[in-house]
């Protein structure tokens, strides 16, 4: 049996395990716990409390209105500073042209957050999908406009690969690793951001469909198996901890290689606390539990639902390592109550500021 058909090629076992002692050295030397971040301190220290501003999508987007609302990079950047928002993740870089009569540019954006004390922590830009000297350039591209806003990570907000099957996620740990260490070559963490579909199991195993695909599970996640193929210096995660819930909710059951039902409940606490390094960043997006809907989850802001957020940051190890990014997608309110999602920011920063342990 030839590397290629183990499902792991030996350039990638050897990367993943040099980058193994890489990832054990960095939670050694790396880091250092920040400000307050010890004995029964803030669980997120003042200056890692971050938004993604896909939350406030709405406001990035408006037109000038005489709603009293602000809008735009400029204005609702200094009201996310004003509540206390120390981090910004970017997604995407346009506002409404009528602002400035032309798109804002990356440097205008970089003047706008020093202004405020802000600083930009990731972005869910494009990943390319294949590796070709044009998709190489297009990152390059990329990467120079995480440069020119002070970026420390750069990211998608996309799964690695939709597929349940082993090969498809080979690839993907392939392309993955080929930009990420373009990215830390320029001193960026490449990480990719889950949904809940990542952590169902992978189709490795059993007898094959007409398409020749196996149709049954080893009982391994599809993210945990592209963790392990990747290489901890050039790969790195933000997990979602709402859709980590709602995997835990939907996926807990699998047929085993020899068709026997079997369950595994997931548990996204552990899994963070098995390799907290990995994990710089978060989305803390909390939901109402509701098991009458397909996730099990309604989003709210964040203290107002079900989700344990003051035991999930105060038992996963690392303590004052991680980035957390305040994230809900229903937050925009609409013509009807265009100011919602500011004050759903302004709520769930004062939750987040407000957690101890």
């Amino acid at each position: 049996m030839n590397d290629s058909q183990h499902g792991m090629s030996r350039r990638r076992m050897l990367g993943a395990l040099a980058g193994v002692a890489g990832a054990a050295a960095v939670g050694a030397a790396g880091w250092t716990p920040a400000a307050g971040a010890d004995g029964n301190g803030l669980l997120v220290p003042t200056g890692k409390r971050g938004i993604i501003l896909y939350s406030v999508r709405d406001r990035i987007s408006a037109a000038p209105d005489a709603t009293g609302v602000p809008y735009g990079f400029e204005r609702v950047l200094a009201r996310l500073a004003e509540i206390g928002y120390k981090e910004v993740e970017f997604a995407g870089y346009n506002q409404n042209v009528g602002i400035l009569g032309r798109q804002i540019t990356p440097a205008e954006i970089r003047k706008i957050l020093d202004d405020n004390g802000l600083r930009a922590n990731g972005s869910h830009a494009s990943i390319p999908g294949s590796v070709t000297p044009d998709t190489i350039a297009a990152f390059e591209r990329t990467l120079d406009t995480a440069e020119i806003l002070g970026m420390t990570h750069v990211g998608t907000g996309s799964d690695p690969t939709n597929s349940n099957y082993k090969t498809d996620w080979d690839a993907a740990a392939d392309r993955w690793n080929t930009f990420g260490e373009m990215a830390a070559a320029r001193g960026l963490k490449l990480y990719t951001h889950n949904h809940d579909a990542a952590y169902n199991f992978l189709l490795d195993s059993g007898p094959l469909d007409a398409l020749g695909r196996p149709t049954r599970s080893s009982g391994v996640r599809k993210l945990e198996y592209f963790i392990g193929l990747t290489n901890p210096e050039w790969v790195w995660f933000e997990m979602d901890i709402f859709w980590a819930h709602v995997a835990r909710h939907r996926w807990h059951t699998y047929v085993d290689p020899d068709g026997v039902p079997q369950t595994d409940v997931f548990d996204p606490l552990a899994t963070v606390a098995a390799q907290p390094i990995r994990f710089p960043l978060f989305h803390a997006k909390d939901g109402a539990f509701n098991p009458a809907t397909t996730n099990g989850y309604d989003m709210v802001p964040l203290g107002q639902g079900d989700i344990d957020y003051g035991g999930f940051f105060a038992n996963m190890g690392a303590k004052g390592y991680h980035n957390p990014m305040w994230e809900q997608d229903n937050a925009p309110g609409g013509a009807a109550d265009p100011g919602r999602s500011l004050r759903y920011a302004e709520v769930s920063f004062q939750h987040m500021s407000g957690l101890r342990g």
